[in-house]
């Protein structure tokens, strides 16, 4: 080997790991193929669930579309979720 070629330019010098580039695009790939599936779950969810439900609430019944009440009660799960995490997290 002379000293112009090192053994990181040399092109006979095997390559053991995949190059930093080529892990970065994997990776956005794998991102935008579990976004697109995410979105197709989450489009055939609202188009199977349209129908209207009526939902009662401490100060009044409302009718809603059953996609929305669902999206509701799963947020306010997470947040009372959260709440409760943070809350023993702090009283530890």
């Amino acid at each position: 080997m002379d000293a112009v070629t090192s053994p990181a330019t040399d092109p006979t010098t095997p390559q053991t790991a995949p190059s930093r580039s080529r892990r970065r695009t994997a990776g956005a790939t794998l991102s935008a193929v579990l976004l697109v599936a995410l979105t197709v779950v989450l489009v055939l969810f609202v188009v199977f669930n349209t129908q209207t439900v009526r939902v009662s609430l401490v100060f009044g019944v409302v009718d809603l579309p059953l996609v929305v009440a669902l999206v509701a009660a799963a947020v306010l799960g997470g947040l009372i979720a959260a709440l409760v995490v943070l809350r023993a997290r702090r009283h530890r």
